[in-house]
């Protein structure tokens, strides 16, 4: 079914527009008019150093003054393979400054996990975190790469920091040198850092140009790269703007722990905080004990984050016995909110905890809880303004479904990608009819709320019938002895599959695998019981901690 007209405008969000005014801003647009209109107010806070929106905009102009002498001309690809720090931020802006494209990177992976990305992109500069120089400096043969700049996140920390760091980290670093000493092509960030600044008169991005390039694997688990435009991003910046309207313009402070090589965390995170001349609180990693350094140092008035995230914040604080109180928004998303989750994090802060959910093709987000006390848990929301759905039946995309049935995602918006980086055939295969398929299976409530109920491909198919992983997990995890569970589906003899429940089991609490399957008969249908339980230490997920059931798969499967 095609979404009803949105009466969310009025009955769920009062004041926000359901049509809104994009005009012709670029992300460089963005970062200009904060920084001209707030060049006082503290744009990056590093651990507890923090620098102003004149400071940082003077070094990502000297920044892309550096990258213009080593050859990177408008339309190029940087790759940037860094934690969240100064240093990924002012690159990200001195890229787009030059009329370039940033590539941001998991600067965890192997070298063969960016192999791939980097032949297909062909950046011939990266700015890489130190700690991965080596590991950058392999992909050389057989790419494009020329320049490796290293970047020591260390420089950036408070003097005190800094002192306390000096004697550990020359130690670790002089064991870390003998093993693999630095490439003595590799630049430093410094000689960037201290060029002249950009010419004023250089050629500027348009709104039609690729601002951001990030890599997905979806469920084929072969990279593809996702260009993102600029006026996709500035898109999804305004609709975010307008749907948290008591978001203040220079007055607001940002956690950045999701990190930067994730549409969420740049869009959400900085983006957003950028559009709105907020502090940005970086953090390298989404680790508890920064993170309740940070709210000590000043509580935050808008965090992004994922559900595991939420759960480690409220925990931490009962345990510190610290107020997380004045929290005023966090937006959730990558995977299902716990109702009970949204009664603590509200009850401990006094703000707003809502879902919403979006891809890394829609920049990403393309549906949200309103941000009002009418959000509703359980449900991802309805759609952003200027979005329009469709929920098709996931066996021929021109039949829509009735209200209330399943049925596969279909958007389009402002803020959907073009397409697929050099792949035809798999933009051909994302969108049908000018609407993309975001590959979610999800139920529509007589009041325009959607409801997650799985992902169409990892559907599984057994006898003829379709389960529903989620509502197989669901029902294990109501089991006091399973901590978590991942529901797949593996190929059976009969040309069909079998049900197989990954189970991580309580610590202390003794768990039988004949005693799960009885505890899902009790709830479902008996095609829907899991045929074999095994149980596993831990399940693989990705950075913003979701479950990876491809990953399962493929571990089950060589077990």
């Amino acid at each position: 079914m095609t979404a009803p007209e949105p009466l969310w405008a009025d009955s769920y969000a009062p004041g926000v527009p359901l049509h809104l005014d994009y005009g012709d801003r670029t992300v460089l647009d963005l970062w200009e008019s904060a920084a001209q209109t707030c060049p006082d107010r503290p744009a990056l806070d590093f651990l507890g150093r923090t620098w102003t929106y004149a400071e940082v905009d003077d070094e990502v102009r000297r920044v892309a003054g550096g990258l213009h002498a080593l050859g990177v001309r408008p339309g190029d690809n940087v790759a940037l393979v860094m934690p969240n720090c100064p240093q990924n931020v002012i690159a990200f802006f001195a890229v787009l400054l030059l009329g370039a494209t940033v590539v941001e990177h998991n600067p965890l992976y192997t070298t063969e996990e960016l192999r791939r990305p980097f032949l297909d992109h062909g950046a011939t500069v990266a700015i890489v975190w130190d700690k991965v120089v080596p590991v950058i400096e392999s992909l050389r043969d057989g790419s494009a790469l020329e320049h490796v700049v290293a970047v020591d996140m260390t420089t950036r920390l408070p003097w005190r920091k800094r002192l306390a760091l000096r004697l550990p980290v020359a130690r670790a670093r002089a064991a870390r040198d003998q093993l693999t000493a630095p490439a003595p092509q590799a630049r430093q960030w410094s000689e960037l850092s201290s060029s002249a600044p950009l010419d004023a008169a250089h050629p500027r991005p348009g709104r039609d140009d690729v601002a951001l390039l990030l890599y997905t694997s979806g469920t084929t688990g072969v990279p593809k790269g996702v260009p993102l435009l600029h006026r996709n991003l500035v898109a999804n910046v305004v609709q975010g703007r307008a749907w948290v309207p008591g978001l203040r313009e220079g007055e607001e402070s940002f956690l950045v722990a999701l990190p930067l090589f994730h549409a969420y965390g740049v869009t959400v995170s900085v983006l957003l905080g950028v559009a709105l001349a907020a502090k940005l609180v970086l953090l390298p990693k989404p680790e508890t004990g920064l993170i309740m350094d940070a709210i000590a140092r000043e509580v935050p008035s808008f965090v992004p984050a994922v559900p595991p995230l939420y759960q480690r914040i409220v925990d931490e604080a009962e345990r510190r016995h610290v107020s997380i109180r004045g929290i005023r928004y966090a937006l959730s998303g990558a995977m299902p909110l716990p109702a009970a989750l949204v009664e603590r994090w509200e009850g401990a802060t006094g703000g707003l905890l809502v879902e919403g959910y979006g891809l890394t093709e829609t920049s990403p987000v393309i549906v949200g809880n309103p941000m009002s006390t009418a959000r509703r848990a359980g449900a991802i929301g309805v759609p952003f303004p200027d979005v329009e759905i469709r929920i098709a039946d996931p066996d021929d995309l021109d039949r829509e479904v009735a209200l209330g049935e399943r049925g596969v995602l279909l958007v389009r918006g402002p803020q959907v990608f073009p397409g697929y980086r050099g792949l035809p055939d798999e933009t051909a295969a994302a969108f049908h009819d000018g609407w993309f398929r975001t590959g979610d299976v999800v139920t529509m409530s007589p009041d325009g709320f959607l409801t997650i109920v799985d992902r169409i491909k990892e559907i599984i198919i057994t006898g003829g019938f379709n389960i529903y992983p989620s509502e197989v997990e669901a029902v294990l995890r109501t089991h006091a002895g399973v901590l978590d569970v991942a529901v797949v589906g593996l190929p059976h003899e009969d040309g069909g599959e079998e049900v197989v429940a990954a189970v991580v089991t309580v610590e202390g609490v003794p768990v039988l695998p004949d005693e799960l399957r009885a505890h899902s008969r009790e709830s479902l249908t008996a095609y829907k019981v899991p045929r074999r339980v095994v149980f596993v230490d831990e399940l693989p997920t990705n950075p913003m901690g979701k479950v990876l059931r491809r990953e399962v798969v493929a571990r089950l499967t060589e077990a």
